[in-house]
């Protein structure tokens, strides 16, 4: 089997994307059922290692049913133009807020450039537009046929981003949780948040990861990164994790600090929570996967709209 594929069981594989040249940074899923189905591209970039990972799988090129990403971003969800040419039968199944994104992709580029820099280019590559009439728009609940009775069920959870969902496989019990419930480390277990601007809010978040727990799934599918079976424990540690960021962030932005100080303070408050920080390969991979800079100006967005 090709290395960049683990089987998980249930008729269920971890694509390893190598987003950037990296192994363990962005998983994609590949549900062999009646209907395969893909769940997260990665990046435009890891977009011919996704599909070849798949080909290796059987998946022909006319066999592909679905793409479903759990939101927008361009580590989830840069890859769907590309892979959507390489699979020309597949739907793409996306929550109604980030559909035209995917038809147009020229907005969301450009912010993400503002962000990125020429970083972009590495680490994401350019997203290629979707024909609409292939895209699925899910409302705030909906489901995917994954064949013979089996489904994914879409669960709106949009803390981390207003165009996100949680994705529950009925067979399986597994749920894909994207990026609502933060990045997991898997060589250390460190669980971090993910709140990027524009559209972090505290309560949706912890809203969010209440609705996970409120599942009772029976594993944890990471895009960041892997399967994870202390379900409950897990989802506990995040919404912990979020009260600590937005908690230090609340307290530099009351001193008036600015956003470089306020990262200074934050990163070195929280360093001694995180196993993967004293390993050098682990931390480069974390700081790519939450970055500090990019958490914290995600909180003190919220915190400029709630408390200026």
């Amino acid at each position: 089997m090709d290395d960049t594929i683990t089987a998980l069981g249930g008729d269920v594989y971890e694509i390893d994307t190598r987003m950037a040249g990296y192994s363990g940074i962005t998983a994609g899923y590949l549900i062999m059922s009646d209907r395969p189905c893909l769940v997260e591209t990665g990046t435009a970039t890891s977009s011919q290692t996704v599909r070849d990972a798949i080909a290796s799988l059987g998946v022909g090129p006319g066999d592909l049913a679905t793409v479903v990403v759990t939101h927008i971003h361009l580590d989830h969800a840069g890859g769907v133009g590309d892979i959507a040419g390489y699979f020309p039968n597949a739907q793409v199944v996306v929550h109604e807020k980030g559909a035209r994104h995917l038809v147009d992709p020229g907005r969301l580029m450009a912010s993400a450039r503002m962000v990125w820099g020429d970083r972009l280019d590495t680490l994401f590559g350019e997203m290629s537009p979707t024909e609409a009439e292939r895209i699925v728009a899910l409302g705030d609940t909906g489901s995917v046929d994954l064949g013979n009775g089996r489904k994914l069920t879409s669960h709106y959870s949009p803390g981390h981003a207003k165009h996100h969902v949680g994705l529950v496989d009925s067979a399986t019990g597994d749920l894909y949780v994207g990026d609502a419930a933060g990045v997991f480390i898997p060589e250390t277990g460190d669980v971090r948040p993910a709140t990027p601007p524009p559209d972090f809010d505290l309560q949706t978040a912890l809203d969010s990861i209440s609705l996970f727990r409120a599942l009772q799934p029976q594993r944890l599918l990471f895009s960041h990164y892997g399967p994870v079976d202390e379900v409950q424990d897990v989802l506990e540690r995040s919404a912990e994790e979020l009260n600590v960021w937005v908690d230090l962030t609340r307290q530099a932005h009351g001193e008036g600090m600015d956003l470089d100080h306020a990262v200074a303070m934050v990163r070195d408050r929280t360093r001694e929570r995180y196993a993967a920080l004293k390993a050098d390969d682990l931390a480069e991979r974390f700081e790519l996967l939450s970055p500090a800079e990019s958490n914290v100006a995600g909180i003190m967005h919220w915190l400029g709209k709630v408390s200026p």
